[in-house]
């Protein structure tokens, strides 16, 4: 059996995993502070793409 771990912290994954969008795909994460931590990533990596960078 594989197992699943946290997107930002790969810490492993329970059946309290909460999905969050990244980058047009879905990911798991372990925690609310992980979550936000996914989708401040993706801010500013979005922001970045439309500035040109």
């Amino acid at each position: 059996m594989s197992q699943k771990t946290c997107a930002a912290c790969d810490c492993e994954l329970d059946q309290n995993s909460i999905k969050v969008k990244l980058g047009g795909k879905t990911v798991e994460v372990c925690c609310e502070e992980c979550a936000a931590a996914i989708g401040e990533a993706e801010a500013a990596r979005t922001s970045a793409v439309s500035a040109g960078r």
